[in-house]
């Protein structure tokens, strides 16, 4: 509040001093300019027959110096703001590496700093929206390489049973990697867009967990996983459709990086003013240099895209957590497994 009282007056005083200085020049020159005329013995225009001529010769030379400088000084304030418009300009433009100099006065140097930081998040926006959507291109065009490749394989008549039922196998996980795909775009972007949480509800949200791991069951039998579940009886108001995302995705996160015969960690706990579900695994882990990125749309740590998954779960997950006002932390080491613990209030605002 202070620094935006101190912009506001700084701005106001700058202008009150100019608008000053514009209107005693005016009438100095114009006093100096009658002392003049009255030495040279034009001071009868001064008596009263000729008043109004006194006037109106008062009022245009009052008016042609007052114009004169309010151009000349009137630049001097206005030069910022006159590059600040064509910085705009080029801004709107396109070319978010527009970036203005450093200023003398502090309320310009303030102006200057705040068009900065703004072109800086517009630069860095615009190299999201370029990345996602490198990155959905690449995802979405896979899955249709590979249907499209194997479904002309499948026109050749020479092929044996067990490679025609391969190939039909394949199309078939592809389909469903591409309509997952699309669903959770789809998903990302409503949940984006949402800012309000619709639907709540009060529900058990440990037989809402048990629920969920049952879903994965096929997944985490596979792996011969086993299962350290513990869970609180916790009765919580919220969209249950929304929570249950927030713990497949990260179930589902724990079930594709663990390594076979492992296990898994399941907690569910309640603290005076927040429920805290966290998420163990022993798999494969990740470094530092992965942590910061794992909530971007579409980041995967294996470069390779060879691991399932596209790499929007977490993205949800985040954005989810987001609309409870919670947060979501992560602990990971190579080859050391993962934690993921995700805190919600009980009482949302």
């Amino acid at each position: 509040m202070y620094k935006f009282l101190h912009k506001r007056f700084s701005t106001t005083i700058i202008f009150s001093i100019s608008t000053f200085l514009i209107n005693l020049l005016t009438i100095s020159i114009t006093l100096g300019i009658f002392i003049g005329l009255a030495k040279l013995g034009y001071n009868r225009w001064w008596n009263a027959p000729n008043v109004i001529s006194f006037f109106f010769i008062l009022f245009f030379i009052s008016f042609v110096v007052g114009a004169l400088l309010s151009f000349i000084v009137g630049r001097i304030p206005m030069k910022p703001i006159a590059k600040l418009i064509d910085a705009i300009d080029t801004l709107a433009s396109g070319n978010y590496s527009i970036r203005l100099p450093k200023r003398r006065l502090a309320v310009y140097q303030s102006l200057a700093d705040s068009f900065n930081r703004l072109a800086e998040e517009l630069g860095s926006t615009e190299l999201l929206r370029s990345d996602f959507i490198n990155d959905f291109s690449h995802e979405f065009k896979t899955p249709i390489v590979s249907i499209k490749g194997f479904a002309k394989l499948l026109k050749n008549n020479q092929l044996t049973p067990e490679e025609r039922d391969e190939y039909l196998n394949i199309i078939i996980e592809e389909s469903g990697r591409l309509a997952t795909l699309s669903n959770n775009v789809l998903n990302l972007n409503k949940l984006e867009r949402q800012n309000i949480i619709t639907n709540s509800a009060d529900i058990n949200l440990a037989e809402l967990v048990r629920r969920v791991i049952l879903l994965t069951e096929s997944k985490w039998q596979k792996k011969q996983l086993h299962l350290d579940i513990n869970l609180q009886e916790v009765h919580f108001h919220c969209d249950p459709s929304l929570i249950s995302q927030v713990c497949i995705n990260l179930i589902d996160n724990a079930i594709k990086f663990s390594e076979s015969n492992t296990e898994i960690s399941i907690i569910l706990l309640q603290h005076v003013d927040h429920v805290l579900f966290i998420v163990q695994d022993h798999g494969c882990g990740m470094d530092e240099s992965v942590l910061p990125n794992i909530y971007n749309k579409f980041y995967q740590a294996d470069s390779s895209h060879t691991t399932e998954g596209n790499g929007l779960g977490l993205s949800v997950v985040t954005r989810i957590v987001t609309l409870y006002h919670g947060k979501i932390d992560v602990e990971s080491a190579p080859n050391e497994g993962s934690t993921f613990t995700v805190s919600l209030p009980i009482n949302i605002i």
